[in-house]
């Protein structure tokens, strides 16, 4: 199974999913992966989805579309191997 390694999170992203899998009962881990799960396989908008939740987590201090970035972030690592 692939690795995905997220990079920068603001604090109060990590604490917020802190709860978020502490009200689960899961890891962090295991709590990202349900909600990466959950938004790319049971939505036909994954990255707008994707999007929306970033922002809840951001809690609208962003600048630029993380989803946009991450992305664009992905396509030249891939042009790069």
């Amino acid at each position: 199974m692939p690795t995905l390694t997220i990079k920068n999170i603001p604090d109060s992203v990590h604490n917020a999913l802190s709860v978020l899998a502490t009200q689960d009962g899961l890891s962090i881990e295991a709590e990202v992966c349900r909600i990466l799960t959950t938004v790319c396989l049971n939505d036909r908008q994954p990255a707008d989805s994707l999007q929306r939740v970033i922002k809840q987590l951001y809690q609208g201090k962003t600048h630029r579309p993380q989803v946009e970035q991450l992305l664009q972030e992905r396509r030249l690592e891939s042009e790069n191997e």
